[in-house]
């Protein structure tokens, strides 16, 4: 029997950072993907009420993007945008704005196929989700849009080319020196309602009290909608929005969601009603010869 040759072990590496891949700097995270900074160009000395966040995109949502975006989502780079050419009919489109990860919005389109949903948010793990979500379910009415909402109200869309708005949980912004970035306020609205046909509803839903009064009183106050509920006031959830994940999670904790439907009144409508409001006879100032 040979004895056994002892020889020393070979050095273990030292720790340090992986050597996973990494894109050159300018190389984009998907090439064929939503872009960072679409509307560059548009780029405006205006404060935001959005805050772009950076999370984890699955190999599932990244497999979405490459594959369905060039098909499917488009870019808000201030260019027009013709809704017939986007969906491919003339079918209402309705707009929803920050869809967070897309399961309430799939929904929604599944069980609406006669409307045609333009999705619109800056979360690329979301906007990867709900690519997903509209191809496995087979629904053809979905489009992403990446960007900011006021350049696409503003710049790509036609006066009245939309039949609905939703705004569902958007960023309270809680504090109170951060209120001015909240998206529900009176210029947002008048750009808001130009792009309205009449009679299209604004729906609005929020768990944080606070902004549900502020989104109440602006709205109440704001000549181009009327409010849906015939006393006023919040509406009941309709069935037709759906109870998300993250909505019961805060209906556990006890918060209360409201629920607000306003309606683009006709136009002239508002002109009519303040120029009937001029004319009235006031209460406290009895008539002439009294």
């Amino acid at each position: 029997m040979t004895d056994s040759v002892n020889t020393p072990e070979a050095p273990r590496p030292l720790p340090g950072p992986s050597l996973r891949h990494t894109r050159p700097k300018g190389e984009p995270r998907f090439p064929d993907g939503p872009k960072a900074d679409p509307a560059g160009s548009h780029f405006e000395r205006r404060i935001r009420s959005f805050q772009p966040r950076r999370s984890r995109v699955t190999a599932g949502q990244a497999e979405a993007l490459q594959r369905l975006w060039p098909r499917w989502g488009f870019d808000i780079d201030g260019h027009r945008l013709d809704l017939a050419e986007l969906f491919g009919n003339t079918r209402p489109v309705v707009l929803e704005i920050g869809f967070g990860m897309g399961e309430a919005t799939a929904r929604m389109a599944a069980a609406d196929p006669g409307t045609n949903i333009l999705a619109v948010d800056v979360h690329t793990p979301g906007q990867g989700n709900l690519l997903n979500l509209a191809d496995q379910a087979g629904l053809t009415n979905v489009r992403v849009g990446n960007g900011d909402a006021i350049i696409l109200l503003r710049e790509m869309l036609a006066p009245d080319s939309l039949a609905g708005l939703r705004v569902f949980f958007p960023d309270p912004w809680p504090k109170k020196r951060h209120h001015k970035r909240r998206l529900i306020q009176p210029a947002f609205l008048t750009l808001a309602a130009s792009r309205l046909r009449p009679g299209a509803v604004l729906h609005c839903a929020t768990d944080w009290e606070p902004y549900a009064e502020q989104m109440l009183d602006v709205l109440t106050a704001h000549p181009d909608f009327e409010n849906t509920q015939a006393a006023g006031g919040f509406a009941p959830r309709p069935e037709f929005r759906p109870l998300t994940r993250f909505e019961g999670q805060g209906l556990d904790k006890g918060h209360v969601v409201n629920d607000l439907l306003f309606r683009r009144v006709p136009h002239g409508q508002q002109v009519e009603e303040h120029l009937d409001q001029q004319h009235a006879p006031r209460e406290d100032k009895p008539p002439a010869g009294a």
